[in-house]
C-alpha cells in the first residue's frame, strides 16, 4: 500500500522554488514534492485559495517566511486539507508601520528598477554574520529575484502589508507542526518562533546553529534533516 505524502513546499518574499533546491533530495522520498507559485495574487487570501486550487487533495505543508504566512492562510481557509504543517523563519504577527513604511519604500525603488541593488544592500541582514561574504546564497538571493520579476515582487509586498493577524488561530492548528528558525535571524526573530509554539498545541521548534534567515542554503543538512523528521513522524 502507497504510504506516501504530498509535499507542498511555499517560498518566501522575492524567493522562488530554487530556495529548496538544497533540501528537496531529501524529502522526494517520503512523496511527490510541489513548490507553490506565490507570485499571480495580491493578497494572502487569494494567494492560498489559487495554491489550493493547485494543490493535491491531502499534504504536508512547508512555509518559509512570506510562504509561512500564506500558509497560516491556508490553514484558516482548509486545514483538513492540511496533514502536517512546517513554519520556517516566519511569524503569525502582522506587519508593524515600520515595516510597512520600509516595504512601501522597497516597492518604489523597485518601480525605479532599483530592485536588484536594494537586495544587494540587505543581503548581509539575511544570514548568518559568517555566510555575507558568501557568493554561492548571495547569487541566489538575486536569481530568484529575477525569477519573481518586479511585478511579482510589488504583488506579494502588497500582499504582506495587508495580511492579518495570525496569532488568534494558532491555537486552532492541530497537525503535526514543527517550527525551525535560526539562532541569528535578523529578518524574523526567533522569539515569534518561540511564540507561535507556545500557541500551537504539540508544535516542536528547532532551532538551527550559526543561521540567519535562509537556512535552506546556509544549513541544509541540518534543515534537510529537521524536515525529514518532521514528516516521519
Amino acid at each position: 500500500m502507497d504510504q506516501t505524502t504530498p509535499i507542498l513546499l511555499v517560498p518566501g518574499l522575492a524567493s522562488s522554488a530554487r530556495i529548496y533546491a538544497p533540501v528537496i533530495p531529501a524529502l522526494w522520498r517520503f512523496g511527490p514534492v510541489m513548490v507553490a507559485n506565490h507570485i499571480r495574487d495580491d493578497s494572502m487570501a487569494a494567494i492560498a485559495r489559487r495554491v489550493l486550487s493547485e494543490a493535491p487533495p491531502r499534504f504536508a505543508l512547508a512555509g518559509h517566511s512570506m510562504g509561512g504566512y500564506i500558509a497560516l492562510e491556508i490553514m484558516r481557509q482548509a486545514p483538513e486539507r492540511v496533514l502536517k504543517l512546517a513554519l520556517i523563519n516566519t511569524q503569525a504577527r502582522p506587519d508593524t508601520p515600520e515595516a510597512t513604511a520600509r516595504r512601501r519604500g522597497l516597492m518604489e525603488r523597485a518601480k525605479r528598477g532599483e530592485l536588484r541593488a536594494a537586495r544587494e544592500e540587505m543581503f548581509p541582514e539575511l544570514v548568518h554574520p559568517s555566510r555575507r561574504d558568501d557568493m554561492s546564497i548571495r547569487r541566489l538571493v538575486h536569481e530568484q529575484g529575477e525569477d519573481v520579476g518586479i511585478e511579482g515582487y510589488l504583488r506579494q509586498q502588497t500582499a504582506i502589508i495587508a495580511r492579518v493577524d495570525s496569532r488568534p488561530t494558532l491555537s486552532t492548528i492541530k497537525c503535526p507542526t514543527l517550527v525551525l528558525t535560526g539562532d541569528q535571524d535578523n529578518t524574523i526573530p526567533n522569539a515569534f518562533s518561540k511564540e507561535m509554539v507556545e500557541r500551537i498545541a504539540g508544535a516542536r521548534l528547532v532551532i538551527l546553529d550559526r543561521c540567519g534567515h535562509l537556512p535552506q542554503p546556509e544549513q541544509p543538512e541540518a534543515t534537510a534533516r529537521a524536515l525529514a523528521e518532521w514528516l516521519e513522524g
